[in-house]
């Protein structure tokens, strides 16, 4: 794996003792800080299971347009659902691809009095034509959930704060599983798949189907390659935690170039990140890392809030803007 772009990092070091544990830490702490991504492999995640959440997703959308267009994004405030190829934006621009995106199962804000980010709250839309997809979804997210937690702890160990930091801080997380798909393109150009973004939430954890390229990292102001591992997960940071860090560890730009039709290509993003309504603070580094902290990015067209649920609602906003305008045209006109 010596000819890869980005850092091999084997997630079972940290239950092989003591030493290599403590490997992992510095291992997390160099790539986050100098890339901001890596593979993570030794998950323990099933092949079994891979094999369940790949052929849901397929079926999903080979379902009929009529079935994936019943659940459609636009008919949920909560900005979940299925989005069509088209519906959705990166800086403006359109993401040739389609989704769906499914979140932590809640009730919806009935409270006139409560905090905008609260519309982000509610219900999943779920394929009638396809119940299967709920179990093998719940099955990922609750596997991955432990993995992302793990990675908190090593990352807050290596950062100098207690284990615990996180979890402390984190409430009940916030998480969102997007399953994607990527059809081929018949321009002789390279097409936007999803243009250059950073992830506006903590951690992120991307199942990409084998054999199957297309996402890029920027490393050094350049594109490089980031294509599937076998049995591996691309880890990526995000703005939370360059915040919490004050830019000691790094979110880095990536995107994803559309296949060449007659091509397409599966993708499944997990997003973990804290509670809405919770506030990072940041974390007392010491000494010899806080020397190297860069300070967070500074980009008007991109603010990073402190509080989580500000930086979520703004990246649906602007991803997503024919749910916002059906649902928060108020909140459009107060952001204008």
């Amino acid at each position: 794996m010596s000819d890869l772009n980005l850092p091999v990092l084997d997630f079972a070091l940290l239950d092989a003792g003591p030493e290599q544990a403590a490997l992992f830490r510095e291992q997390l702490r160099v790539a986050t800080h100098d890339v901001g991504f890596f593979y993570l492999t030794g998950t323990g995640i099933s092949g079994e299971l891979e094999e369940r959440l790949h052929r849901a997703a397929r079926d999903f959308f080979a379902l009929p347009e009529a079935d994936k267009l019943a659940i459609e994004n636009v008919t949920s405030p909560h900005f979940r659902g299925y989005t069509r190829i088209g519906g959705e934006r990166t800086q403006g621009e359109v993401d040739w691809r389609e989704q769906i995106d499914i979140g932590p199962e809640r009730d919806a804000v009935t409270d006139p009095e409560a905090p905008d980010f609260a519309r982000l709250i509610g219900p999943n839309l779920w394929p009638a034509a396809q119940p299967e997809l709920r179990d093998v979804a719940i099955a990922w997210q609750e596997h991955l959930t432990v993995v992302a937690r793990t990675l908190l702890r090593a990352w807050a160990l290596t950062l100098g704060a207690p284990e615990d930091y996180f979890d402390e801080h984190f409430g009940e997380p916030s998480t969102l599983l997007k399953i994607v798909r990527y059809p081929g393109s018949t321009s002789p150009e390279p097409a936007q798949g999803v243009g250059a973004h950073k992830d506006s939430g903590v951690l992120t954890l991307l199942w990409v189907e084998p054999g199957k390229g297309g996402l890029q990292v920027e490393r050094d102001g350049q594109w490089v390659d980031a294509p599937p591992v076998p049995g591996a997960f691309v880890v990526n940071i995000g703005e939370m935690l360059e915040y919490a860090t004050g830019g000691y560890l790094i979110a880095t730009n990536h995107r994803v170039v559309s296949p060449r039709h007659p091509e397409d290509r599966i993708s499944v993003p997990f997003f973990f990140n804290p509670a809405l309504d919770a506030r990072l603070p940041l974390i007392a580094l010491p000494p010899q890392l806080a020397a190297q902290a860069r300070g967070v990015t500074q980009d008007p067209t991109n603010p990073i809030h402190g509080l989580y649920g500000e930086n979520a609602l703004k990246s649906r906003l602007r991803a997503h803007p024919d749910v916002a305008e059906r649902w928060h045209a108020d909140l459009l006109a107060a952001r204008a």
